[in-house]
């Protein structure tokens, strides 16, 4: 009982010194951008709202060009994107940009797919419309459904990059603005093909191994898998002591533990 208390204690002081940063700050940060990030945002949000209530955080997405250019033109603190920074977004906004996590991208389907593996041509022969039912590929005599994410999404980039050599869309694709809408939109058509972060595969969606690689976040770290990407948070070279608090919090002890618990690899 004595080393029970002992722990919940020391756990007590761990999640106490992370927050403590917070004491007798106050003021408002407004996040925007990549939608993977998401979750681990809002869960740092709450902990650090519930600590201090004089700090008030939002949240939304848009996709990493809209963090880029709401960061950039001063509308929101941090501006979160799925891809590293173009040198002409630092140039022209001045921006400092904070890699946090390890994210995969992963080609999905539905669940009732029989396909569960393609290789990276057959996956590029799909997107670029040459491959138009799933028969070509060992599936049902069914029509391919795209589902494509939107310019300036950092999961479209890292995708189009790294899974299909650069093939450009098919222009009967379906454009989804987040990874939440096109798991739904994947969820919803059996047909459907499309991608998504590995954080984001569940019940719902079905990740395909690509060239013999499984997308799971495991094989992302080890680099197994190597659909992957950086995460990341960018502002202002000035910033409020309120937002280098929130930016250290992600980088802290309990600040990677959400980025785990989000279904990313945490950065050194």
């Amino acid at each position: 009982m004595r080393l029970f208390l002992a722990v919940l204690m020391a756990a007590a002081c761990l999640w106490a010194g992370d927050l403590d940063t917070f004491k007798g700050l106050k003021g408002d940060i407004d996040i925007a951008g990549g939608t993977a990030h998401i979750p681990v945002m809002k869960e740092a949000a709450k902990r650090i709202m519930n600590a201090n209530r004089s700090v008030r955080i939002t949240v939304a997405g848009g996709g990493s060009g809209v963090g880029v250019q709401k960061v950039g033109e001063g509308l929101v603190q941090i501006g979160n994107t799925g891809r590293a920074l173009k040198d002409g977004e630092i140039e022209k906004y001045a921006l400092v940009t904070y890699p946090f996590a390890i994210d995969g991208v992963a080609a999905a389907v539905n669940p009732k797919n029989p396909v569960s593996a393609l290789t990276k041509v057959q996956l590029a022969a799909i997107f670029k419309g040459e491959i138009t039912n799933w028969k070509t590929v060992g599936g049902k005599d069914a029509a391919i459904t795209l589902y494509i994410r939107e310019d300036g999404s950092g999961t479209r980039e890292t995708f189009e990059e790294r899974a299909v050599a650069k093939a450009a869309p098919s222009a009967k694709s379906n454009v989804v603005s987040s990874n939440g809408a096109m798991k739904t939109a994947i969820s919803l058509d059996q047909n459907a093909i499309g991608y998504v972060g590995i954080g984001h595969l569940d019940s719902s969606v079905k990740g395909l191994v690509l060239d013999g690689e499984t997308p799971s976040q495991a094989n992302a770290a080890d680099g197994s898998y190597t659909v992957t990407r950086l995460l990341y948070m960018n502002s202002k070279k000035e910033i409020s002591p309120l937002t280098k608090a929130f930016i250290d919090y992600i980088y802290s002890d309990e600040g990677k533990a959400i980025v785990s618990d989000s279904g990313y690899i945490p950065t050194r």
